[in-house]
């Protein structure tokens, strides 16, 4: 049981971060540009977290065997490094902590800490990371690294692919073939006009993230933005309407 609800934690730990990602980028917005591509992202964290919870209470069944195995209970589930816990261990349970924090606060993120909550929220990356070097240090100490080396990487390189391209510029990833060239860049005399549609906008933040200059959640859940930004902050409302997974942020550019 611990074994198994191990690897599917794995994989849809992985494919939870990577469906995050392509929403986030707007890269699956040719797929759809609806609800559903939300709620697909939050089926699989909600089932990476369960399994790896699942994965963690059949530590609490394990007894001698192998013998760096000593009785896990309640407080060694939660605590790291407490009562002799090993280092491979303390990972796992910092990371699982971390994701099952994100779901749990996401419920409020729209009444309370929401800008917070997006800084919370990109602590996934290293929960992930957390995560992964846990199985892999969990493969070797019970002699399984053969086996994650085949299923475990064939998982993990697009996963890491996807997380590093999230961060790259858009030049770059424009010149490699992942994002559609940006046009050409205004001239001087050019101006841009923002506009949000309030029916469609559904209070991400995605765009305050991909553009903080712009756009701005506060407190109240209001989404606040520039209906007409300065030269140097267009191609951060670009990259703002391409991320919105409802398609809400609508740019006009024209001549002043």
């Amino acid at each position: 049981m611990a074994q198994i609800s191990a690897r599917l934690a794995y994989v849809l730990m992985c494919a939870t971060l990577s469906w995050g990602v392509l929403i986030a980028t707007g890269w699956a917005q040719r797929l759809t540009g609806r609800e559903g591509l939300k709620n697909g992202h939050m089926v699989l964290a909600t089932l990476a977290i369960a399994f790896g919870a699942l994965h963690a209470f059949a530590f609490t069944l394990l007894r001698s065997d192998p013998p760096d195995y000593s009785p896990f209970n309640l407080i060694r589930l939660i605590v790291p490094l407490i009562d002799g816990g090993l280092v491979r261990h303390s990972m796992g349970i910092i990371g699982l902590e971390l994701m099952a924090a994100i779901a749990i606060t996401a419920s409020v993120r729209h009444k309370v800490f929401y800008r917070k909550w997006l800084r919370l929220h990109q602590v996934a990356y290293a929960a992930v990371a957390l995560t992964v070097v846990h199985s892999w240090l969990g493969a070797i100490a019970n002699g399984n690294l053969s086996l994650l080396w085949l299923g475990g990487l064939t998982v993990l390189v697009p996963t890491a692919t996807l997380a590093i391209a999230r961060f790259m510029p858009p030049e770059v990833l424009a010149k490699i073939g992942m994002l559609e060239a940006e046009p050409a860049a205004v001239g001087e005399g050019d101006a841009m006009d923002v506009s949000v549609n309030n029916e469609k906008c559904h209070r991400y933040g995605t765009c305050q993230a991909e553009a903080p200059d712009v756009f701005q959640l506060i407190e109240d859940n209001r989404l606040t933005y520039n209906r007409r930004p300065d030269e140097e902050h267009f191609a951060q409302a670009r990259a703002a309407a391409r991320a919105c997974p409802m398609r809400a942020i609508e740019i006009r550019e024209r001549v002043k």
